[in-house]
């Protein structure tokens, strides 16, 4: 009788792993009657965003000196950082491949991002006399990992899957025009790199949105995070451009939609090597942005986390680091990942730390009438931008 139990639970546990495969294919998720977390966030989630008094941004802090303050700040987000990775001793930068363009040369390039990496990045350079303004152009999240600087720079015909790709992702996001060949024809030096886990900085096993977040766990395993490798590498390469000698280092901006506008306010926040910045469709607060009455949680994940930076700053004040610089913030009315209240929360913070640095006319905050895109006419605006903070053109 025993020895039939034993023989029988054997082979219930033998099939367990089936049938639970089963539930899965059916969709069936197991549920415990009693649990802690719903939609993504805790039970607890307003409790937990009332304890955030952001004790260090601008007007919270102690500090009432700008400069120190500025430092202050900024330190204290390389901290929240973690260790950075080592620089490398020279870029060495390489030309791979180079076409002309309509009034601008295209380059294939590979540079030594860290001291671990080398990667390539689309590099256009305008016909002409230089030096020229240039501008970091910063891609997208879109939970589409396949392609990165793909999607600001129009491809090589070498990868036909990657240049079908990155069309239909342009017509998606922009309107049907990269945004860097739209610049560089208009007289701008423009970069453009993968960020980890994008293009050809992904996974050997291939494209996985999930695993994303798996391996952003394993780096911090190591003591590192990989959202700030991104915006490390965004420095990086930004020091390489300064020193390019087509490239005005006095003049260098930076742009990107998405996830690749908080890659733009981040480095505008870090990097005294850019002196203007376009964001497009990605600004709010965190109390807006985790909130589980407005419908909404973070959905780019490890992609834009910084451990413990929250109990310190939320996203205006960060941005605000960039403070006295020019910089154009625009979010649309229709984006459902970024409710109106908390962009506009967030702009009026922006406004009053610019404001009370007497620089009111260098910050520009707009809500378009547009969802989470960046078409077109957002593309001439930023132009406009550029041209009028980097050139000097009304």
């Amino acid at each position: 009788m025993k020895k039939a139990f034993v023989s029988a639970f054997i082979a219930f546990l033998a099939g367990l792993p089936v049938c639970l495969a089963q539930k899965a294919q059916r969709g069936e998720v197991q549920k415990r009657a009693s649990y802690e977390f719903d939609f993504d966030l805790p039970v607890y989630v307003e409790e937990l965003k009332r304890e955030l008094t952001y004790p260090l941004a601008w007007g919270n802090s102690a500090i009432t000196d700008f400069g120190k303050w500025k430092a202050a700040a900024r330190g204290k987000v390389l901290e929240c950082m973690m260790a950075p990775p080592r620089q490398a001793a020279d870029f060495r930068m390489e030309v791979l491949r180079e076409e002309r363009r309509e009034g601008y040369r295209a380059r294939l390039v590979a540079f030594s991002v860290n001291a671990y990496c080398r990667i390539k990045a689309y590099l256009l350079v305008p016909e002409g006399k230089g030096p020229f303004p240039a501008v970091n152009l910063l891609h997208d999240h879109g939970a589409h990992l396949f392609i990165g600087k793909e999607k600001m720079v129009r491809p090589f015909a070498t990868d036909s899957a990657v240049v079908k790709d990155a069309d239909q992702w342009a017509e998606k996001l922009y309107g049907g025009q990269y945004v860097g060949d739209y610049l560089a024809r208009h007289g701008y030096v423009v970069f453009a790199a993968d960020a980890p886990m994008w293009g050809e900085r992904g996974r050997k096993e291939g494209v996985d949105r999930a695993k994303y977040d798996l391996v952003a766990g394993n780096m911090m395993m190591l003591g590192r995070d990989l959202c700030a490798f991104m915006t490390y590498d965004d420095m990086a390469g930004t020091r390489l451009v300064a020193s390019l000698p087509q490239v005005d280092r006095s003049r260098i901006g930076c742009m990107g939609c998405s996830m690749g506008a908080y890659r733009a306010w981040m480095l505008a926040a870090l990097s005294d090597d850019i002196k203007a910045a376009a964001a497009v469709c990605w600004m709010t607060t965190t109390d807006v942005q985790m909130s589980a009455a407005d419908g909404k949680r973070e959905y780019g994940g490890f992609a834009n986390c910084i451990p413990a930076l929250r109990q310190w700053l939320d996203y205006p004040h960060i941005a605000s680091l960039a403070c006295p610089k020019a910089m154009l913030f625009i979010n649309g009315s229709q984006d459902r990942l970024f409710p109106v209240r908390g962009v506009t929360a967030a702009f009026d913070t922006m406004r009053n730390v610019w404001r009370s640095q007497r620089a009111d006319s260098l910050l520009e905050t707009e809500l378009w009438d547009i969802p989470h895109s960046c078409g077109q006419e957002v593309q001439q605006r930023v132009l406009r931008f550029f041209d009028r903070r980097l050139k000097g053109s009304r």
